[in-house]
């Protein structure tokens, strides 16, 4: 199966790319550099649920990305990325695409970007004790809620 590359999406909208009906099970990231909030959900519920945080950085990150994987079994990976509130790209956004990429790559599962402006300061609107997982849940829900 093909991974395909979705391009940014507009501000409110999260998926770009058909999502095939078969694909259940995601599990999403909001990518940090020190920090990479991590949420699994599936599409019969549109719900998702924070799981923790992964606190590590290059090939260490991925050791914990695989057991994720391995654990949760998910059709496909959704990963937030950044823009500024005009939808410009910055050096995040950058690094959240690269991020994907390394995900398709090494994982061999279709990626799914979301446009994640807000997440996090909605997670820590909401008193959330892990913003990063907690911002994983909101990507994903917002993903979840845009599928057919």
């Amino acid at each position: 199966m093909n991974a395909e590359a979705a391009p940014a999406p507009a501000a409110g909208l999260a998926v770009a790319a058909p999502v095939p009906a078969h694909f259940q099970s995601f599990l999403a990231f909001d990518y940090g550099q020190k920090r990479t909030g991590v949420a699994t959900g599936n599409r019969l519920l549109r719900s998702a649920s924070p799981q923790a945080t992964i606190k590590a950085e290059g090939d260490a990150r991925f050791v914990q990305v695989a057991a994720r994987i391995k654990e949760w079994q998910p059709d496909a990976l959704v990963i937030g990325v950044p823009f500024h509130p005009d939808g410009a790209a910055h050096d995040n956004t950058r690094a959240a695409q690269k991020f994907a990429r390394q995900l398709r790559g090494r994982f061999n599962l279709p990626v799914y970007e979301v446009d994640e402006r807000y997440s996090t300061t909605e997670a820590l609107s909401s008193g959330a004790r892990d913003a990063d997982a907690a911002s994983a849940c909101i990507i994903l829900e917002q993903f979840l809620r845009n599928l057919p």
